[in-house]
């Protein structure tokens, strides 16, 4: 006689969505801080010229700044958006 089996319920902890994609800015020689923040404001919501400047800021101590995370599908759209904008993009990554 084989032995009695139990059904085991794997509840887990994540959203089933995986992990969020990250859309990266790196600096560059030939954008201004005025240019980064104008870009970011007009593509990314809820994202100000003022707080375009702070991450301008980032991006240019650090090297380079994740400035949305978020579902694939939107991030390759900000991407490509501020790709249009002229600035110098990181290929996307996932957190």
């Amino acid at each position: 006689m084989a032995p009695a089996t139990k059904e085991r319920i794997d509840r887990g902890t994540g959203t089933g969505l995986g992990a969020p994609w990250n859309v990266i800015v790196l600096n560059d020689n030939h954008n201004t801080f005025q240019g980064v923040a104008s870009a970011l404001a007009s593509t990314l919501p809820e994202v100000s010229y003022d707080q375009g400047l702070r991450i301008a800021d980032r991006i240019h101590s650090s090297g380079r700044a994740i400035v949305w995370s978020g579902h694939k599908e939107v991030a390759e759209h900000y991407w490509q958006q501020l790709q249009g904008h002229g600035l110098t993009m990181s290929p996307l990554e996932r957190s």
